[in-house]
């Protein structure tokens, strides 16, 4: 068979909605906030581009390459790819503990000055807007183990961690739970599926307004990737920073977002939008 050669060329990327209006929902949804509707919602959009003539292994190399990232996967389901470059944990089940480990709070680095990229990470630290969005998930991720867990067993191993990746900083906290050995998976993910993060806090408004105000589908972008070991054991991924593409209608698309609280700036949060897909971007272009 004769391979499938990558035409970046042939690639015009699109934005499904456009910055006037990404700018007007984030005002429309603070409103919400600002109603008590909800604390926090994770607001997406998505890029495509159509014709797509790509060879899916060769670009995940290549995201892989600029991207190198813990929660990694490329995933064929028939006609349609997962390309991911994935920095977060969604779930991890060891025996009897299960850890989350929600990511909240993003700030772009500075790898041409050492001292300019410490600054940015203290400076991500010291954000009150990244620590309180931080802190609703972590609450959020709270609630939902303690559905499964032993009773009193729930708590916070890390708070507001900054961790490094290749080009940005991140605020990791880490939650964990002991669960009763019988518990099984699908009861696990009923408890936690979607995952905080990508949803806001309360959960089942935000879904409500996530239908209304997104443009897209989310599809498998912000789902989770993972594997069960035969001891039930098991460690899944949050579906963000990736491609996905439908070979046969050769259509190609990422999604972006992040987490608009009452204190968010409308510009900034699609500027962070951008940064999150600067290394899918640099693949692409």
């Amino acid at each position: 068979t004769t391979s499938i050669q990558f035409k970046k060329e042939n690639l015009t990327i699109q934005s499904k909605i456009s910055k006037q209006t990404y700018l007007a929902a984030i005002e429309q949804l603070q409103q919400h906030i600002k109603h008590g509707d909800c604390y926090e919602i994770n607001f997406c959009q998505e890029f495509f581009a159509e014709n797509a003539n790509i060879n899916p292994i060769e670009v995940y190399q290549q995201l892989s390459k600029v991207s190198p990232n813990p929660f990694a996967c490329f995933y064929k389901l028939n006609k349609n790819y997962l390309l991911c470059a994935s920095p977060e944990r969604f779930i991890k089940k060891q025996d009897s503990t299960i850890i989350s480990q929600p990511i909240k709070g993003t700030i772009k680095r500075n790898t041409a000055n050492e001292k300019e990229d410490k600054l940015l990470k203290q400076q991500l630290l010291n954000s009150k807007k990244d620590c309180s969005e931080n802190v609703m998930i972590v609450d959020l991720v709270r609630n939902d183990l303690s559905k499964i867990c032993k009773e009193g067993s729930v708590k916070v191993d890390e708070l507001f961690g900054i961790y490094t990746f290749p080009q940005v900083h991140q605020m990791i906290s880490t939650i964990s739970g002991e669960v009763e050995k019988d518990i099984n998976f699908a009861s696990i993910l009923q408890a936690t599926f979607p995952m905080g993060s990508m949803t806001g806090a309360p959960k089942k408004r935000v879904l409500e307004l996530t239908e209304q105000y997104e443009k897209s589908k989310r599809g498998i972008y912000s789902g989770t990737v993972g594997y069960i070991s035969p001891e039930n054991n098991f460690d899944f991924n949050v579906v963000i920073r990736s491609i996905m593409y439908n070979a046969v209608e050769q259509y190609l698309s990422y999604q972006v977002g992040g987490g608009i609280t009452f204190y968010s700036n409308a510009h900034e949060e699609y500027e962070e939008c951008l940064l999150k897909a600067q290394a899918i971007k640099k693949v692409l272009s």
